[in-house]
């Protein structure tokens, strides 16, 4: 696959070829693309989310799967992990369709509640503050259950003996969590943590595309470098799209090592290199 990186540096024509004669053009794709109108914007909007992103998906699940594993009740537990789990096999076409369900403003049930109540209907998709975390919480919402599902795997993987000689030795819950859960999850957590650095300048594309329909009130406050690259391709060339996968990779590639390097030097043995 890495051999069709070489479209990043050509004016490439599909007819011709991934090994015809195409022309050369050095870097003018990727001049072409960080020159182009809302770049800039489409990538500090893929950092600043992706960084909330990373931030509150590693928190909240630790923190599901930990309180998970103190419930005492199978069944409850279980129904609760299966509510939680199920909307990651969602699409997020699907997931769209329910959100405009919400949000719609002539049909939309909040809009009908916010009636009933005798408030004003509100155009949900032209307020473009509330678009980045909610996108944020829709993004957390889908992927928690997987999330949550690595980690309680971890903790269930923990030899009971430590809390049983905690317990013995007047333990409460929240230290044994704090000295024996954590600690034993911290290579685990490390992991996540480093492949979800690896992925900062990568967004969920049906995520920022679907979920706000596409809509241009929006666009300069949640569109991402994936979403702008798609959208730029109805007048721009393969070439530079090559060109944004190509800054992807390598950022992507830079980041996760200097993630790695930092936490062989604080820890060398949960390093993954």
């Amino acid at each position: 696959p890495m051999a069709g990186m070489v479209i990043a540096f050509q004016k490439f024509i599909p007819a011709k070829g991934l090994f015809g004669d195409q022309k050369w053009i050095g870097f003018d794709n990727f001049t072409y693309l960080f020159n182009m109108p809302g770049a800039m914007s489409a990538l500090r909007n893929t950092v600043v989310i992706a960084f909330f992103k990373i931030v509150l998906g590693l928190i909240v699940p630790i923190t599901v799967a930990i309180l998970l594993n103190e419930v005492r009740s199978n069944k409850f537990r279980k129904t609760v992990q299966t509510a939680i789990y199920l909307p990651y096999f969602l699409s997020w076409v699907v997931v769209s369709a329910l959100v405009w369900a919400f949000l719609s403003y002539d049909k939309g049930l909040i809009n009908g509640m916010l009636e009933s109540w005798g408030m004003d209907r509100q155009q949900w998709y032209m307020k473009p503050a509330m678009w980045p975390p909610f996108l944020v919480f829709m993004n957390l919402w889908k992927g928690l259950g997987y999330g949550m599902v690595v980690y309680l795997a971890t903790i269930t993987g923990i030899d009971k003996t430590y809390y049983e000689a905690a317990g013995i030795d007047g333990a409460t819950i929240w230290q044994q969590i704090r000295y024996i859960t954590l600690p034993l999850m911290k290579t685990v957590i490390i992991m996540m943590f480093i492949m979800a650095v690896g992925r900062i300048f990568y967004s969920d594309f049906g995520l920022f595309y679907q979920v706000p329909r596409d809509s241009n009130t929006l666009y300069n406050y949640v569109y991402t470098l994936d979403v702008y690259v798609f959208k730029q391709l109805k007048t721009s060339t393969t070439g530079m799209a090559s060109a944004a996968a190509f800054v992807q990779s390598v950022a992507g590639c830079i980041t996760i090592l200097t993630a790695n390097a930092i936490v062989r030097k604080i820890d060398r043995e949960s390093a993954m290199i």
